[in-house]
């Protein structure tokens, strides 16, 4: 059977059919709608308004949800101060999305369109084809409906795709220059850190398109018979031509091999650019367990690249290939409906296999014979410069090339008044360990009429003066138990209208305690009293606070987002599902909702680039409550770097800098950042992309400045690599037998690493003692102490200069876990005996301090009792040890002078107010409270409010006086 058929370019054909030789009225055109309505039956009427009504009321609930999303987000930056960064991150997600998920809409749009203009004039030629006419004419009324709904649909999944990366954007868009290039192409590492992954992307991007329009073409070819899975009867594809160009050129029309081979043609070329990357990619692989450094090893360089390099020729050889064959097929013009030639994809064909061969030959076998054979019999030799640059790059990437390290040669012996030259440093040793503080903070300063109130589980450590001395303090604000409330209380009333925030600090001293054992307050009770003067008490925004809350009050000086307006209740009411929000007389015009309250999320929020560290700590400032909040600027595509966690177990970086000091008002939520590494060229990108948000270090105050400090999870973090990377030498550090750990927590039951401890202390050569986060380390597979290091914490020229003490080789000074064995069998009868009565002994915080020359550790030991006034844990002694010598006694002081041969020579911090002082002071307390009771009484009209906290402090201060007598009162 022989049919008259268009050219390639398309030309008309009969005046009885369309343009493409169609009969009226058959599907192949999108106005066809003949015979349609006797084929397939319409929907009533009724069903279709049905239908349409249902349909308009589902996309107006998503419209609104997207809407209620969008406006209560816009609202909720605007009370932070986020405004600008949420206007500057929705417009770059926004146009993202409509520039990716136009041109994907496009191409995948265009590429159906040419499949379905191009299609063959008849389409019933086999049986296959002919059983596709009942779905042809099925689809063609809605023909351009399914083009366009089919582009949109993927436009929207492209646009949403690269909305989401908006960072990798903005990064690649306002980048700066690092000043240091990588060992092995010479680029700025920041090409790595900012122009790699946004041509990452862009690849991804190419992929996912010519993808999408390679199926959406060949779906179209083989709906409209372009493309057929079996071949017509008469067609050579048996015996021995059944190579790919043989079987495609049997099944598919001219037009159709023309429009696939040059969407092969276009996938290979984007291989061709992946390969490309590939190369600059080695310089920031990730950590190679099997070979314990990162960056790429001698294979990667003398193997893998070259592989590379030549499989991107090859893939660009092979687009050509694709693309002349299209260019062939054009050429030959006007041709039968099945091309039996095949011939033309034979080349194509070879070169795709060609491609495959060298990636599994090239990419695979090579790598691994030249590791086999050149780099395993010599390993160390052939793989030392690499590790030189693997030192050298993640010394530099973690701030590690500014240690100052020397050798310490710890005196393990002790004679008399041996601590006198490290007096001041005595003076300051924390004895009260924030972990187990918050339990007798709870019942001493909780209102008795607010069982709602609750401090976090583990305090923070700051410091703070104390009669004109600064001194380390245990500090900690409360937040909301709503768990706490009797269930007759509880509601939604009560929870999220009556008990809305915390309110009050609390604060100790971290070298003292009571004479009981408790807590040493510095500011305690409620509202308010001691030594920090007078602030703002209130506490809307920390950890431990309801999902939301609405408050009432002026909006000068009320938290949150006005929810007075109908429609701001509808869209709160919506996006918390409640609609009591809506419905509720109790919600009026002047209430605001608080809600997103952790200082973490607010910070993450108006800084989204940063890696935040995961302690925040209160700080009393300018008569404020502030949240602190240590931000990170990060990346995992420094170039040879080793990679690490961050202790939050999810950022994975290999470069780091302390870049950003945030603070959260505790009132207001307000958040403020300032640049505190204004030279790290992260920083300065981000800046560039958010102008205005980022602070100068000039404008911190202070009063702010005196409580910043260093750190944890940066610390830990170059702690953990230090302790690999202090050698310098690659035969050193291949050889791993110098490497040390973070000796585990001998106070935990788990095995997990010590945690640096935050204490005021003096590292040798320094003139006076600092505020300091300190941790020692082990060699590996031992316990003995390796070395001692600390970080400075105080803001000013010392911030953030770190020590290591390098023990001897000869020298052996016993690491936590043999001093805890040598506690644990020494004062095992003394440590029964506290544990009698049911009482709990609970081993507190072991710290090490280098003094008197050497290494002191000490350890405080609490007793919770069962029963009784206070149930709380109470410190009952401390534990100390010097080189091979342990005490246990009552006091710090007694145990350092009980080691030292009698005397120490230092005093410590420790209270010297007896039993009777403290008892004199809370009677004394109790007094001034009534005396405040009595005033508010007095007022017309009586001050009830200030009369119930006073009352409360009278009741505070009595329970604290019949503590006291209970602790003095001899056992029975």
């Amino acid at each position: 059977m022989a049919f008259e058929m268009p050219n390639f370019g398309g030309e008309d054909s009969d005046a009885g059919g369309d343009k493409n030789g169609h009969p009226a009225g058959s599907s192949g055109g999108f106005g066809a709608r003949n015979g349609y309505r006797v084929a397939f039956g319409v929907p009533p009427r009724r069903t279709k308004v049905l239908a349409i009504t249902l349909m308009i009321m589902l996309v107006l609930v998503v419209v609104f949800l997207l809407f209620d999303g969008v406006y209560t987000s816009y609202l909720w930056y605007h009370s932070i101060g986020g405004g600008p960064v949420y206007r500057t991150r929705t417009i770059t997600q926004a146009v993202l999305f409509l520039v990716f998920g136009t041109l994907m809409a496009v191409l995948v749009g265009t590429n159906i369109w040419l499949a379905y203009r191009f299609r063959p004039p008849l389409t019933g030629v086999s049986l296959e084809q002919q059983a596709l006419d009942r779905y042809r004419m099925g689809l063609a009324p809605f023909l351009a409906w399914i083009l366009t709904g089919a582009s949109v649909l993927f436009g929207i999944a492209a646009g949403a795709s690269s909305a989401g990366s908006w960072r990798t954007y903005l990064m690649w868009a306002n980048s700066v220059p690092f000043g240091t290039e990588d060992a092995e192409f010479h680029k700025d590492i920041g090409f790595y850190v900012f122009t790699l992954p946004w041509l990452r992307h862009i690849q991804g991007f190419l992929v996912a398109a010519v993808l999408l329009c390679l199926l959406a073409a060949l779906l179209t070819h083989y709906l409209y018979a372009g493309v057929a899975l079996t071949p017509p009867a008469g067609s050579r594809t048996a015996g021995s031509r059944s190579l790919m160009g043989h079987s495609l050129g049997s099944r598919a029309t001219r037009a159709a091999q023309v429009h696939i081979s040059i969407l092969l043609g276009c996938l290979v070329l984007v291989k061709a650019y992946a390969y490309w990357l590939d190369r600059y990619s080695l310089s920031v692989v990730s950590s190679k367990i099997t070979s314990g450094w990162a960056g790429p090893t001698y294979k990667d360089v003398h193997a893998v690249l070259p592989a590379k390099t030549i499989l991107l020729v090859i893939a660009v050889l092979c687009a050509l290939l694709f693309f002349g064959n299209a260019v062939r097929l054009i050429v030959r013009g006007a041709v039968p409906v099945i091309d039996r030639g095949g011939h033309a994809w034979a080349l194509p064909a070879l070169g795709v296999s060609l491609m495959v061969l060298a990636s599994v030959v090239i990419g695979g076998v090579y790598p691994l014979a030249v590791q086999q054979f050149q780099v395993n019999p010599n390993q160390a030799a052939k793989e030392a410069p690499y590790i030189q640059r693997n030192i050298d790059a993640t010394r530099a990437a973690y701030g590690l090339n500014g240690i100052e390290e020397d050798s310490y040669a710890a005196k393990t012996g002790t004679i008399q008044n041996q601590l006198t030259p490290d007096a001041q440093a005595v003076a300051q040793i924390r004895v009260a360990d924030p972990a187990l503080l918050s339990a007798a903070f709870n019942q001493q300063q909780q209102d008795p009429s607010r069982a709602s109130y609750e401090f976090p589980d583990t305090l923070a450590v700051d410091r703070y003066p104390v009669n004109g001395k600064v001194q380390d303090a245990i500090v900690g604000v409360t937040g909301v138990n709503l768990a706490g409330l009797p269930a007759a209380q509880r509601g939604w009333y009560s929870e999220h209208l009556q008990h809305t925030h915390g309110y009050g600090f609390a604060a100790a001293k971290g070298a003292a305690v009571q004479a009981d054992g408790s807590p040493d307050y510095i500011e305690q009770n409620l509202p308010p009293s001691g030594s920090l003067g007078s602030y703002e008490p209130r506490v809307y925004f920390g950890s431990g606070l309801p999902d939301y809350s609405i408050v009432s009050g002026p909006a000068a000086s009320t938290p949150g987002v006005s929810v007075g307006s109908f429609l701001n209740k509808l869209m709160y009411a919506a996006k918390f599902r409640q609609p009591k929000i809506l419905l509720s007389d109790s919600v009026s015009k002047d209430s605001r909702i608080v809600y997103d309250r952790d200082p973490l999320r607010l910070v993450q929020a108006v800084a989204p680039w940063l890696t935040l560290d995961g302690a925040t700590y209160p700080a009393v400032v300018d008569g404020r409550i502030l949240w602190v909040v240590d931000g990170y600027t990060t990346t995992s595509a420094y170039p040879y770097s080793t990679t690490t966690h961050l202790s939050d177990g999810t950022s994975k970086v290999n470069y780091v800098r302390d870049s950003v000091k945030a603070t959260v008002d505790a009132d207001t939520g307000a958040v403020t950042l300032y640049a505190w590494d204004a030279g790290d060229p992260i920083l300065k990108t981000w800046m560039k992309a958010f102008p205005g948000t980022v602070k100068p270090r000039a404008a911190i105050s202070p009063d702010l400045l005196a409580h910043l400090r260093y750190p944890q999870d940066l610390f830990t973090a170059q702690r953990d690599l230090f302790g690999r990377y202090h050698v310098t030498s690659a035969s050193a550090f291949f050889s791993g037998t110098s490497a040390w750990n973070a000796p585990a927590d001998p106070t935990k039951t788990s095995a997990q690493p010590q945690a640096p401890n935050y204490l005021t202390l003096q590292m040798p050569g320094q003139p006076a003692p600092s505020f300091s986060l300190a941790s020692t380390l082990t060699p590996v597979n031992r316990g003995d102490v390796a070395a001692y290091m600390a970080v400075d914490c105080d803001p000013g020229p010392g911030y953030g200069k770190i020590r290591v003490l390098e023990i001897p080789s000869g020298t052996s000074v016993p690491g936590p876990g043999q001093i805890q064995s040598a506690f644990q069998s020494a004062f095992a009868d003394q440590l029964n005996a506290l544990g009698a009565d049911n009482a709990r002994v609970v081993e507190g915080n072991l710290l090490t301090l280098p003094l008197g020359g050497g290494l002191l550790s000490v350890e405080p030991v609490y007793a919770q009792p069962a029963t009784g006034p206070a149930t709380y844990p109470l410190l009952k002694g401390v534990m100390v040890a010097f080189g091979g010598n342990t005490a246990f006694a009552p006091t710090l002081q007694q145990g350092l002078d009980e080691i030292f041969s009698g005397t120490s020579g230092a005093t410590t911090g420790e209270n010297p107010v007896t039993v009777d002082d403290q008892l004199k002071q809370a009677l004394a307390d109790a007094v001034a409270a009534q005396n405040t009771a009595r005033a508010a009484l007095s007022k017309t009209p009586p001050d009830w409010q200030a009369f119930g906290a006073a009352e409360q402090a009278v009741q505070q201060a009595l329970a604290r006086a019949q503590a006291l007598e209970n602790a003095r009162q001899p056992a029975k």
